[in-house]
């Protein structure tokens, strides 16, 4: 649901060159939850296609500006290490939910990516105002988001 809500917000305010979007979890089920599925559909968005995937591929992690967790953690990376902002949104796992429980917990992903992407385009400002050129924008601020 992150990942879907954060490339909607991403191709809404016009960031596909600044930002990146990379998802998986620790813990990947088979198969989309078809609740899941459902309320996603219910907000004009089609998940239907996707597959769940392991967080694999450390090495994109270690580039992002932002680590998103759902109430997991990623052991085996340490995101102050390497200067990732890591915010934990410990939000219920929708897997054997209520349909109102899962819509819940979508309508609470897609206001914390909002924030988020309201956060990001400030960044984006911000970066735009200082910057000598336009070039100087993509090449300062290259954000990743781990949902």
């Amino acid at each position: 649901m992150a990942a879907a809500f954060a490339e909607r917000e991403r191709s809404e305010r016009d960031l596909e060159d600044i930002v990146e979007i990379h998802s998986g979890g620790t813990d990947p089920g088979d198969a989309v939850h078809e609740e899941v599925v459902e309320v996603m559909a219910e907000v004009g968005i089609d998940i239907s296609d996707r597959s769940p995937k392991y967080v694999a591929g450390l090495q994109e992690l270690k580039e992002a500006h932002y680590l998103i967790t759902m109430g997991c953690s990623v052991t085996k990376f340490n995101p102050a290490r390497y200067g990732v902002e890591s915010r934990s949104w410990d939000l219920t796992d929708p897997d054997g939910e209520d349909i109102g429980t899962v819509r819940e917990v979508r309508d609470e992903i897609e206001t914390r990516i909002a924030s988020l992407f309201d956060e990001i385009e400030r960044l984006v400002e911000e970066d735009h105002v200082n910057a000598d050129s336009s070039q100087g924008i993509v090449g300062s601020i290259r954000d990743a988001l781990s949902l």
